[in-house]
């Protein structure tokens, strides 16, 4: 099977990559103008803090395939992705970063399976060029989803992913603030690939994923995909209560057998089984008050982002 493809929609979230840009800019032009297929690239500036928005605006004024949407501050990559989706015309969705670590000229592979009739076409970093603790957090971090989306993929990390048209709507009908869009599609599609791609040392820039940012995508997962944090709290409170009731009988006996003494003895160990239980306890209280957030705050409906402009050759003329 291979279905036409109409327009190829390129989104890609932008954050202080003003050194980045040109080169991104001529490789993904040159890369889109040899698939011979109609295409547009939607830029979104998540309120960057260098010229990145001046070189953005400059590139859409020269350019007519090229959309840029500024946003008011920073909202976040899935946001400034979620906006993309939003604006993008495309019956295919490529998304990307901006660091060209996932590499333009790789964008042909994802067509060619889309063309094959698969909604969803994710991909794998062949030789990854990252740090030792980027790559052991991203292991567990797949791990974690593969297990919760019961679908066997290597690598939700990487960006450079084509989504069909009903998938894409799909997402942007979804009302969840935190979500995490490479899972989310997959929740939505049925015929779900991964092919291996190349991936580059990043020569410009420093990388926007902290160890605090990478635990915050953490909890979005857990949260935003699996109840299975609150079973394992519900199993370990049911063993800790048998424990709790075992442990009752077990001192009532040995002190009706040995009198007091033995059990004021015996008090340090007492403290410390305590102490564990509350630390669970707490624990137990974080993971269900970290759900208990992510409800209060999309009860509340406020938006993911606030664009503040859209610039285009088209809007400049008018």
């Amino acid at each position: 099977m291979d279905e036409e493809i109409k327009l190829v929609s390129v989104i890609i979230p932008v954050y202080n990559e003003a050194d980045s840009l040109p080169d991104l800019k001529d490789r993904l032009l040159k890369a889109l103008n040899a698939l011979s297929l109609p295409y547009e690239i939607i830029l979104v500036d998540d309120g960057s803090k260098d010229n990145s928005l001046d070189i953005l605006t400059r590139y859409a004024k020269e350019d007519s395939h090229i959309h840029v949407i500024e946003f008011n501050r920073n909202y976040g990559q899935h946001a400034a992705v979620f906006a993309g989706l939003k604006h993008a015309s495309g019956d295919v969705v490529i998304t990307m970063d901006a660091d060209l670590q996932n590499p333009p000229e790789e964008i042909h592979k994802l067509l060619s399976k889309i063309k094959e009739g698969y909604e969803v076409v994710g991909s794998f970093r062949e030789n990854r060029q990252d740090s030792l603790f980027r790559k052991i957090a991203s292991r567990i971090i797949n791990y974690i989803i593969s297990r919760n989306l019961n679908v066997s993929i290597k690598d939700y990390g990487c960006m450079l992913r084509a989504y069909r048209r009903p998938v894409v709507d799909a997402i942007c009908a979804s009302k969840e603030t935190s979500t995490f869009i490479p899972a989310l599609a997959d929740t939505f599609a049925k015929r779900i690939i991964e092919i291996p791609v190349a991936h580059e040392e990043r020569k410009k820039g420093t990388s926007k994923y902290n160890l605090i940012k990478l635990i915050k995508l953490q909890f979005d997962l857990m949260a935003g995909f699996s109840v299975f944090p609150l079973r394992v709290i519900n199993f370990i409170g049911f063993i800790i209560a048998l424990l709790g009731i075992g442990s009752a009988i077990v001192l009532l006996a040995l002190r009706i057998l040995f009198g007091s003494e033995w059990a004021v003895s015996g008090v340090f160990t007492l403290f410390a089984i305590l102490f564990f239980f509350v630390g669970l306890q707490f624990i137990a209280i974080g993971v269900i008050g970290e759900y208990v957030s992510r409800i209060y705050t999309d009860v509340r409906q406020r938006p993911r982002y606030i664009v503040k402009k859209v610039y285009s050759r088209e809007e400049n003329a008018k």
